[in-house]
Parts: C-alpha cells; sequence; structure tokens
C-alpha cells in the first residue's frame, strides 16, 4: 500500500509538470485529492489493515496529501503569473514613441473676422459696446429717423414680437443706447453682434446675420475721418495695396450717406467676373451721422458731428476667403470649417 502512495505521488508531480491551464489544474486537482479522487481510492483499502499498518499508512498518507496540496498551489501560482505576465506583454506601452494627434475645434470664421476687426478698432482707440438682441422699435428704428409710417421702413423686414418688440434688424440700437447714456460725450465705439431680417434663405441672403457697426461723435468729424477709418479697415482685412472709393447713397441715420467699395483683389482694379468689369466690390454702407439723430438721442449737431458705419461680417469674410455661398456658414460642415482651424 505504501508503494501505492508512493505511486500516486510521483504520478501527481509528472501530470503538474504537464499543466500550463487553470481550468485543466483544477480537475487535475479534483483527481487526486477529490473525495473521490485517486487518492482517496488507496484510502478506502486501509479496512483491511492491522492498526499498525493503519498508523503507519496514515502518516504517510497525510504527509503526501500535504505535499500535494502545496504543489498544487504552487502550480497554481505559477500560471497566474504567466498570465499576468503575458497580459502585461500585451498591453506594454511604448513610452518614447510620439503620443496620439487628437483633434480639436478651430474658431469659426465669421468669429475669426470679428476678432480681427476688434483687434484693428481697438488698436485705433475704440472700444467694444453690445446691447441685447430683442430691442424697442424706438431704439431701432424712431431715434434713427424712421418714425412709424416712414417709407424706408420697407427696406427693413423685421421679426416683430409685438407692435413694441423685435428682433433688431440692425445693430444701430447699440449706438443709440451708447449715446443716451453718454450724455452728450464724444464717443468711439464698434457695435459687433448678430442680427435678424425677413429674408429668404439662399447663397447671399440669411433670416439671420452678423454686422459690426461703428460710430464716432465728436468735435470737428469730418469725412475724410471716416474714410481713412474705412481706408485702414479694407487694407488690414484684404490686403494692403486695396483702396477704396465712396459713392453717394442714401440712409435715413446718416447725411451725406455712401457706399463703400473696395478694388477687386481678383483682378487688381482692371475688371474681372468676380467685379463684374468694374475693377470694385461693395463691401458697407457709411455716411456722417444725421443731425436728427443726434438731437434725439441729447447731442447738438451744433457742437458735436460724428460718422457711421455698418460692416457685414458674412460679406468681409466672404470676400476675404472667397466663398461663394453664404449657407457654408451655418450648415456646421466639418469639412468647410476644418479649412479655417489656423486662419488667424
Amino acid at each position: 500500500m505504501l508503494s501505492k502512495l508512493e505511486n500516486v505521488l510521483n504520478d501527481a508531480e509528472l501530470d503538474l509538470a504537464k499543466v500550463n491551464d487553470l481550468n485543466a489544474l483544477v480537475q487535475l486537482k479534483a483527481n487526486y485529492l477529490g473525495k473521490k479522487g485517486v487518492l482517496a481510492s488507496v484510502m478506502s483499502n486501509m479496512r483491511d489493515l492491522t492498526v499498525e499498518q493503519r498508523k503507519e499508512i496514515g502518516m504517510r498518507t497525510n504527509v503526501i496529501k500535504n505535499s500535494l496540496e502545496e504543489k498544487f498551489e504552487a502550480k497554481k501560482n505559477q500560471i497566474e503569473e504567466a498570465i499576468i505576465n503575458q497580459k502585461l506583454q500585451n498591453e506594454t506601452i511604448d513610452v518614447t514613441l510620439p503620443g496620439v494627434d487628437f483633434s480639436i475645434g478651430g474658431i469659426h470664421p465669421l468669429n475669426q473676422t470679428i476678432m480681427e476687426l476688434e483687434d484693428l478698432y481697438i488698436g485705433m482707440g475704440y472700444t467694444v459696446a453690445e446691447g441685447p438682441e430683442i430691442e424697442t422699435d424706438e431704439n431701432c428704428f424712431e431715434k434713427l429717423n424712421l418714425p412709424k409710417g416712414h417709407p424706408a421702413r420697407d427696406m427693413q423686414d423685421t421679426f416683430y414680437i409685438n407692435p413694441e418688440l423685435l428682433l433688431r434688424s440692425q445693430t444701430s440700437p447699440v449706438q443709440v443706447r451708447t449715446m443716451m447714456e453718454n450724455d452728450g460725450k464724444p464717443i468711439k465705439i464698434i457695435c459687433p453682434g448678430k442680427v435678424y431680417r425677413r429674408d429668404a434663405d439662399d447663397a447671399t441672403h440669411s433670416h439671420q446675420f452678423m454686422q459690426c457697426e461703428g460710430l464716432v461723435l465728436g468735435k470737428n468729424i469730418t469725412m475724410a475721418d471716416l474714410k481713412g477709418a474705412l481706408l485702414e479697415m479694407a487694407q488690414k482685412m484684404f490686403d494692403k495695396d486695396r483702396q477704396i472709393r465712396l459713392r453717394p447713397s442714401f440712409f435715413p441715420f446718416t447725411e451725406p450717406s455712401v457706399e463703400v467699395d473696395v478694388s477687386c483683389g481678383m483682378c487688381g482694379g482692371k475688371g474681372c467676373s468676380t467685379c463684374k468689369g468694374t475693377g470694385w466690390i461693395e463691401v458697407l454702407g457709411a455716411g456722417m451721422v444725421n443731425d436728427n439723430v443726434l438731437r434725439m438721442s441729447g447731442y447738438d449737431p451744433a457742437e458735436i458731428q460724428g460718422y457711421a458705419f455698418g460692416i457685414g461680417v458674412e460679406r468681409i469674410t466672404m470676400l476675404k476667403h472667397r466663398i461663394d455661398d453664404i449657407r457654408n456658414f451655418y450648415t456646421n460642415d466639418v469639412r468647410f470649417l476644418n479649412q479655417f482651424k489656423e486662419v488667424k
């Protein structure tokens, strides 16, 4: 019987050497040390032994059982360690490799244009003024020399909330608010922001777009000052060789009023399909602030003069980057927007 016990130990050691899987190890342990295992089967014959033989066999059996328990535990630890090492090897990261370049967003082209305009005019001594997008009819029209029933109101197809409140159709109400708050003192501001008009959306029109208006009030302000400010803007936003021209026009809130053209960058002013052969492209409207507008906001036209201008942010951006459809700014097509990530 002792020889059978030794054979069990030897066989178990040989089988253990072949096992490299935890599930197989569990099954092997059950085969040798389980209630119906090989060791239990040998021990079932002890009833036929004498007392002395039982004592000797029992002691040896315990030794073998404890030895096998230790060997199975050691093998389990060995397999688990091998599994962990393999997993670590598979998941090893080479920290010397370059990192992943995650794609990040950029500044929207319209916001880029506004930032450029703000940098330009702040450098010229202007401050940035803001106001609400829901405005009163008084600030949006009446104080800008457009009383109720005035025929020029047909130029402004407006979103009315009620007879007295509307979505502003221009950023000029910000100028009105600033004049009302300054008690006749000089002003030098730009007013960037969203405006709303009941235009049908197409390649050049949108029901919601952006403006950047400017207002300068002080003593002895002339059209020459206006032209200088606009020429600086054109050469900053396009290139240093651009020129501008002023054409007479009409706006109820300025007198005299002008349309401002910039020389065509495609042909250098010689005439091409972009400028329709004229060499010039219309970019904005401007003029000297109407005396009535000054009086309604608490200014004396005999003492204070000034000019105002209104820049269409989308128009400037389209001309600068040669974009042919205003809807590209609002459709959130990443392929379009990614082109402007590096544009400063």
